[in-house]
């Protein structure tokens, strides 16, 4: 669900839990309210804020511009998650 969205890149995990979405392409994006979207920091808040999603920002592991995501829960979660956070990004120009 993450490759769907414009602006992001989603590798395949090979183990672990963790999954760190590229989001190079939102970087410079901003919202309908004017707020610049500067960092991937920015971004994890904006998921919080506007879509009710906790994650974290790459740049905490040094993988900026990126963020982490625990896939360690259930599918129902995940996909509520993921489709929070693609109406986020939908909203980005």
């Amino acid at each position: 669900m993450f490759n769907d969205i414009p602006g992001v890149t989603c590798p395949t995990p090979e183990g672990a839990f963790y999954v760190y979405p590229d989001v190079s392409g939102l970087i410079g994006k901003s919202t309908a309210a004017g707020v610049k979207i500067d960092t991937d920091e920015a971004l994890v808040n904006l998921f919080l804020d506007e879509g009710r999603v906790a994650a974290v920002h790459g740049g905490a592991f040094g993988l900026a511009p990126a963020f982490r995501v625990s896939y360690a829960t259930s599918e129902e979660a995940l996909t509520e998650a993921c489709t929070r956070i693609q109406e986020v990004c939908a909203k980005l120009r």
